[in-house]
């Protein structure tokens, strides 16, 4: 009996979690702010304990339910009223600008001179002579600007028009036609078999991923 009920009380805090998830929304981890960060532990731990809580499952559901309310209270209140933003969220901090490092808002930040070459390195940038400004943001990642002389060459640049890129849609994945999507594109069946011919393929089956763009481009990917 006790199997059957440690198997229930799994699978209510799978659920559980997975419903609460989906209620908060969506973030990468380099999106998570602390709080953000600290409650999703929480959070998975009330799950943990819910999973195998055999008497009164009801508490650590309770408790998942009201970390999750608060959390997306929080974010409600921020969006709603902007002034609150910097005391919820916090704020970005200039940890250096033109060629100088800021002490004083390391110290804000937390952040040590090891760790903030660490993250200058992750981004990229191996001299710091490199940079013109950083900053790092309230969700912990380091924002860097480079200096002019370093900055990549753009089409802008050398005042050459480029034509305009769009999104890929894919039409065909794993063998299968993906209808909804031709459609979205304005175009349809006879149109794709007869881009598969001109490209030497006999059947949709034969490919494992089609791409197309809004210029008609079609891009045809075969599985090795």
């Amino acid at each position: 009996m006790d199997y059957i009920k440690l198997i229930l009380t799994t699978l209510l805090s799978a659920i559980s979690l997975f419903a609460i998830a989906k209620f908060m929304g969506h973030k990468q981890m380099a999106q998570l702010d602390f709080f953000d960060y600290i409650n999703g532990i929480t959070i998975g731990s009330i799950a943990a304990e819910l999973a195998t809580e055999l008497e009164q499952p009801l508490k650590p559901l309770i408790a998942m339910v009201v970390y999750g309310f608060v959390s997306v209270l929080l974010t409600l209140i921020a969006r709603k009223f902007p002034k609150t933003r910097k005391f919820i969220n916090g704020t970005p901090t200039i940890i250096m600008d033109n060629g100088k490092i800021y002490r004083k808002n390391m110290k804000k930040a937390k952040l040590e001179l090891s760790e903030f070459m660490v993250m200058c390195r992750q981004e990229g940038y191996f001299n710091i002579n490199d940079i013109q400004t950083a900053i790092f943001e309230y969700n912990g990642h380091l924002t860097i600007l480079p200096s002019s002389a370093k900055r990549a060459l753009t089409p802008a640049d050398m005042q050459l028009k480029v034509e305009k890129e769009t999104i890929c849609t894919e039409v065909i994945m794993d063998g299968e036609i993906l209808h909804e999507n031709l459609k979205c594109l304005g175009l349809n069946i006879e149109w794709l078999e007869k881009e598969l011919q001109n490209q030497h393929y006999h059947n949709h089956k034969e490919v494992y991923l089609a791409i197309c763009d809004y210029n008609k481009k079609l891009s045809i990917f075969s599985a090795k």
